[in-house]
């Protein structure tokens, strides 16, 4: 049996050796000590709220409320809502001496959005194949919370990020009381550079980032008389670039400049509930984001990044 102790101890830190090498940020072994945790904590922080900043620029819904084709051409929808997410931001005086960043600003992050649709093609009697078009605008505030800024390059309305988005829904069935219509859609969207923190302001770190997403949704909706019902499902991916600026806590090392690629994916669910009038909706949304195990190094005090985010939303929607 002795023997055996050191083949199966072997073979246990084989397994475990490459997930404790995957859970290290490579882009951050030029450094050691306080500064390598203080580049953890930019890279880590920057995977962990990118698609937080995904969720609230994309929602649930494309279409707040149903998932029932507009009906061919000269239908038009135009929705304004806002979306919102709790985040709790990491503190950017952060100096490595610990694993643990502290907590930072904490809110409820909105984002108001203005979305259309138009109807392109009526599709089969049954509603199958029909064909909406569909556009969004996003805004991103950034003067709700404290070191977060748009760039200057950026395109923005004064200090809103403005992001913008595409995509097409498309007919599976045109439903009738108890019986629900059902589409699927994808959307692409984008939010230009976006920063948190300020080096030469005096922080430890910041980022820097921007976004493009791509939704995938499959919804079912009902109407009984003035009260609409939507549920369903959703698949994001999410990419960008970032780059994360830093200093050594001890001003032993100059300013340090980290570029990284963000890829991420993510599952929701989403249920909608609508005063439905016969040209204006009044609408509410909620919904949740699957979390994912990125794996990262640093630990953030009051947010899990393993965990989901639930999110919530309302919009007022003119069909025409």
């Amino acid at each position: 049996m002795r023997s055996l102790r050191p083949a199966l101890l072997t073979a246990a830190l084989a397994l475990a050796l490459p997930a404790a090498l995957a859970a290290q940020n490579s882009e951050c072994d030029a450094y050691t000590g306080n500064i390598r945790r203080v580049c953890d904590a930019g890279v880590d922080g920057t995977r962990a709220f990118h698609p937080i900043a995904g969720l609230l620029v994309s929602g649930g819904n494309p279409v707040l409320g149903t998932a029932r084709s507009l009906g061919g051409l000269g239908h038009l929808s135009l929705t304004a809502r806002v979306n919102a997410v709790k985040v709790t931001f990491p503190e950017l005086s952060y100096d490595g001496s610990t694993d643990t960043v502290s907590a930072g600003d904490d809110i409820i992050a909105p984002a108001p959005l203005i979305e259309g649709a138009l109807g392109v093609y009526r599709g089969l009697s049954s509603g199958f194949l029909a064909v909406d078009l569909l556009a969004s605008a996003q805004l991103l505030p950034t003067t709700q919370v404290d070191g977060l800024t748009v760039d200057p390059d950026a395109r923005r309305v004064g200090s809103v990020a403005l992001g913008l988005g595409y995509g097409a829904r498309i007919g599976i069935l045109r439903g009738s009381f108890v019986i629900p219509s059902i589409s699927v859609s994808v959307m692409r969207r984008d939010i230009p550079q976006i920063q948190y923190g300020d080096v030469d302001g005096g922080d430890t770190y910041s980022y820097a980032v921007d976004l493009q997403a791509t939704n995938v949704r499959a919804a079912a909706s009902w109407k009984f008389a003035v009260l609409g019902l939507a549920a369903g499902l959703g698949w994001d991916k999410y990419t960008g670039d970032a780059r994360i600026e830093f200093e050594d806590p001890g001003l032993l090392v100059p300013r340090q400049t980290v570029d990284i690629k963000l890829d991420n994916t993510r599952v929701m669910a989403f249920v909608d509930a609508a005063l439905d009038f016969p040209i204006v909706k009044i609408v509410g949304e909620a919904g949740y984001q699957l979390g994912k195990d990125q794996r990262l190094t640093t630990q953030f005090e009051d947010f899990d990044t393993t965990q989901g985010k639930f999110f919530a939303g309302v919009g007022l929607r003119l069909g025409f």
